[in-house]
């Protein structure tokens, strides 16, 4: 086992390279390394489109990108992505590397890095072809503090590394000048703080995303029943479920799908009553600015994915699921099944309404507290 001396990491390179979802439960870990070593220049790599999140929000010190559509092109453009990124890393000569990704990529490029320390997954998430290894010197379990949700497996290196776990779970606060912003956008609709439920029907597969004809119906309900108004967020490629939903519903709604930066939509979700959407990025986002959350799963367990930190409940179909999706879907693979289809209704609306009477917040009073202990409550339906 290698020797750590915590005194010499003065620059600490983590590699998470995936989704928002995965940067966000990755932040608790930045955050835990950064009181444990005060002045450390903590980088993170990842896509451009993540990098001003993460270093706005103080997540990272800064953040080295690459281009995924490279990283995924022709064996050409993956060598010179790899080499030019490589180049960019070895210049900051990183005290520690920490692998999150535990990909093939992240491997070939921490080893290259070659910093001192090196912490990796053993055993690794796929298992390693014979031609490959693990440069990690220092292992972490795949899944630390005897947990099962993936935001374990991003503070694992913590306990790997020996470091005291101080802070539990994402929190991640709007900066001042975009919760201005949002107040003066929800203004412009005739929209009150707490006064409004946010809506995301989008995800990374057609699968994850539960029908739009059920969004809307949810919605129609969920604003007769409780008086709250309702806000559609999400990205720019995400218009077409969202047409559907504007089509569909006779409550009026306002759109704000692919209006909004990731740290403008975090502070517009701080200001929401409830978040109701699929299991994804703005999900997590919007555990992580202290609001409430309906998750809606289907393959992924939510036990190990589901939102942390504040009052939430997330529904999932009863498993073994009887396939809804066809051709479409990939039973074994939790990002490309379409389990989720086989939500009905009236059980996301009744969730609404469970979750809204646990946390009732007195008119223009500020929302739930953020609960570093919270648990997620999974309802698994027939």
């Amino acid at each position: 086992m290698l020797q750590i001396s915590p005194a010499t990491f003065q620059s600490i390179l983590i590699l998470q390279t995936k989704f928002i979802g995965d940067i966000v439960l990755a932040s608790a870990l930045s955050k835990n390394l950064q009181l444990q070593y005060p002045g450390a220049r903590i980088v993170f790599l990842c896509e451009a489109r993540f990098a001003d999140f993460l270093t706005a929000h103080g997540i990272a010190s800064e953040a080295v990108t690459f281009r995924r559509s490279h990283m995924r092109g022709t064996p050409l453009q993956r060598g010179r992505e790899l080499v030019q990124t490589v180049r960019k890393l070895r210049r900051y000569r990183f005290d520690m590397t920490i692998d999150l990704a535990d990909s093939k990529t992240s491997r070939i490029v921490s080893g290259l890095v070659n910093a001192r320390t090196r912490v990796g997954y053993h055993p690794t998430e796929k298992p390693l072809r014979w031609l490959e290894r693990q440069p990690a010197n220092v292992r972490a379990k795949p899944f630390g503090y005897g947990e099962r949700h993936y935001l374990y497996r991003y503070l694992s290196p913590l306990e790997a590394l020996g470091v005291d776990l101080r802070v539990r779970v994402p929190a991640i606060r709007p900066l001042p000048f975009e919760t201005t912003r949002a107040v003066t956008l929800l203004d412009k609709f005739h929209l009150r703080q707490n006064g409004f439920v946010a809506v995301h029907a989008g995800a990374s597969f057609p699968g994850r995303r539960w029908q739009p004809e059920r969004f809307a119906a949810a919605i129609d309900r969920i604003a007769t029943e409780t008086g709250l108004n309702v806000v559609l967020v999400g990205g720019p490629d995400e218009n077409e479920a969202t047409d559907k939903i504007m089509a569909t519903a006779k409550t009026p709604v306002v759109n704000l799908v692919g209006a909004l930066s990731l740290e403008a939509l975090l502070a517009l979700l701080k200001e929401a009553r409830l978040f109701v959407g699929n299991e994804s990025g703005p999900m997590h986002m919007a555990a992580a600015a202290g609001t409430p959350v309906v998750g809606l799963f289907g393959l992924t367990n939510p036990v190990q994915w589901g939102p942390v930190g504040v009052p939430s409940i997330s529904l999932r179909p009863s498993m073994p699921c009887n396939c809804v999706g066809g051709d479409l879907c990939r039973r074994t693979d939790p990002s490309k099944a379409c389990c989720v289809w086989r939500l009905e209704v009236e059980p996301v609306v009744a969730a609404v309404r469970e979750l809204l009477s646990r946390t009732e917040v007195t008119p223009g009073a500020p929302g739930p507290a953020h609960d570093p202990f919270q648990k997620s409550e999974s309802i698994l339906l027939p």
